[in-house]
């Protein structure tokens, strides 16, 4: 089921522990996470019934069970070089254009003012560090990121079916746990699926270096 079709928001106790678990499952699957096999299983294991970590057991397994070449190749070619599947969430409402630079420049705020401590080269809107603000910061103002791009985590949830990446799964064991989208976002969505985001190359200066661990040259990639 893709997150489009995903229920209604479920509280669930372990809420911060499975957004902490989404984050760490969503980065580059270098030496140090995948030597983490054991730890993350038992992690997804520990979740709360309410969450169906099935998708997420299947993805532990697959990251254990496969050679490390072929994993990080995986994740290469789905999140790096495909347009449609990146892990930089403004990109998906906003394209290359102004309103994304507003948009990373308020996000970076609000991660400040909550405390969220960034690298000098990370883009606040890339994926799994939404998720550790959502972690450390609670349902209410931590989760609030995700609540706004909605529709993109949809996006990437549908790209990422698509392309039959056992990724997928964790996209939409968060998506399960946010509020629905309404008729208005299923349109919007769909507009997005078919258009794609808006591009104007400029106005993303400060964030146009790319960071260790984020898409590579995400800002001025445009083939998929």
């Amino acid at each position: 089921m893709s997150a489009v079709e995903r229920a209604p928001v479920v509280l669930i106790e372990g809420r911060s522990e499975l957004m902490a678990l989404a984050s760490l499952l969503l980065q580059y699957p270098d030496r140090e996470l995948l030597s983490a096999v054991d730890e993350l299983r038992a992690a997804v294991q520990a979740l709360p019934v309410a969450v169906e970590a099935a998708g997420l057991e299947r993805l532990v397994d697959w990251m254990g069970g496969t050679d490390a070449v072929t994993v990080q190749r995986h994740y290469v070619d789905v999140f790096d070089l495909r347009r449609r599947s990146g892990l930089n969430l403004t990109y998906y409402l906003h394209g290359d254009t102004r309103k994304r630079g507003m948009a990373l420049l308020t996000l970076k705020q609000r991660f400040r003012a909550e405390g969220l401590v960034m690298g000098a080269q990370e883009l606040p809107d890339y994926l799994p560090l939404v998720l550790e603000f959502a972690a450390e910061a609670g349902p209410g103002a931590g989760e609030a990121p995700l609540r706004q791009h909605r529709q993109g985590l949809a996006l990437l949830s549908a790209a990422l079916h698509d392309a039959d990446s056992p990724y997928a799964a964790v996209v939409d064991v968060v998506c399960s746990v946010l509020p629905p989208m309404t008729a208005a976002d299923l349109q919007a969505v769909a507009a997005l699926a078919a258009d794609g985001p808006m591009t104007e190359s400029v106005g993303l200066e400060p964030y146009a270096p790319d960071r260790p661990g984020a898409p590579a040259g995400y800002l001025q990639e445009c083939s998929s």
